[in-house]
């Protein structure tokens, strides 16, 4: 151990800062959400009531359906649409760097400002109900934002055109990083497109893509900021519905739900990797 310090002294002096960051603001919150959720409010006592107390709710089962409803939605929705707009942008075409740019433009605005601009375009007065209405396809205004199927829908949308960028620059890294003798290699053999997609693309892609869906996975799970500025109470979520329990000074059923948040994250991690990955992904990269 001392041979180890004493060699790696210096690197670890660089590492402290954001080490301590870690365990103050991430690890020791979590740790301290998921012990308040086995607290008693009053006494302290272990306890199972705050999730008795949740799962007594209708509410409460709602906001695990909308959120897992929204999350595998969003992740294979901005996969596939993430996927054609890299392999677009891997080619060469004029004005790509324009084009690029438009493409992570969503990037630089907050998720607050987004949900706004959502507003504009799906509330019952937004441009959405103009364009229907001047069309005939509408004589009433239709508020999707109000509850519903269409409420989840305008979330998705949403969250896909915010979060789009991040997942076309996680897939664009991994296309670009496949070497181009292998589709040259592949064409002289007399291999079309779509079968070079399907033997070369996607295999070598793998480990890019199991990185962005469970990377991306975790904020599609804990949606927050859109959910509240687009549809409020009417369609609750897990995290959404955490935060309204620790507003009405519920700390402890907060806790818990937050802790339940946790466990369906690591629950889809798990099965992606089990059954869906396989390991394959972590494999290739290695």
């Amino acid at each position: 151990m001392k041979v180890f310090l004493k060699k790696y002294w210096f690197e670890l002096i660089l590492v402290l800062p954001m080490s301590l960051y870690i365990l103050g603001f991430t690890i020791a919150p979590i740790f301290q959400s998921i012990a308040m959720g086995f607290q008693d409010s009053g006494t302290g006592a272990f306890t199972l009531d705050n999730y008795k107390y949740l799962f007594g709710r209708p509410n409460f089962i709602k906001s695990i359906t909308n959120t897992i409803f929204t999350a595998l939605v969003s992740l294979c929705f901005q996969l596939v649409l993430g996927l054609g707009i890299a392999m677009v942008l891997k080619t060469a075409f004029k004005g790509k760097g324009i084009v690029r740019a438009l493409v992570l433009m969503p990037m630089g605005i907050p998720t607050l400002v987004s949900g706004v601009i959502a507003l504009y375009i799906f509330g019952s007065s937004g441009y959405l109900n103009e364009v229907l209405f001047r069309v005939g396809l509408i004589h009433t205004p239709i508020d999707w934002t109000s509850g519903g199927m269409r409420g989840l829908l305008v979330v998705i949308l949403a969250d896909t055109w915010k979060v789009l960028p991040t997942m076309i620059l996680l897939l664009l890294s991994g296309l670009e990083s496949i070497s181009g003798d292998l589709y040259e290699a592949g064409s002289i053999d007399g291999a079309t497109a779509w079968y070079a997609f399907k033997k070369i693309t996607l295999p070598l892609l793998k480990p890019t893509v199991t990185m962005a869906l469970l990377f991306r996975a975790v904020d599609a799970f804990r949606i927050f900021e859109l959910p509240q500025v687009l549809v409020g109470q009417s369609i609750p979520f897990v995290a959404t519905y955490a935060y309204e329990e620790y507003s009405m000074n519920n700390i402890n059923a907060s806790g818990a739900a937050s802790t339940i948040l946790l466990a369906i994250i690591l629950i889809f991690a798990f099965l992606y990797i089990k059954f869906i990955d396989k390991g394959e992904g972590f494999s290739v990269s290695e």
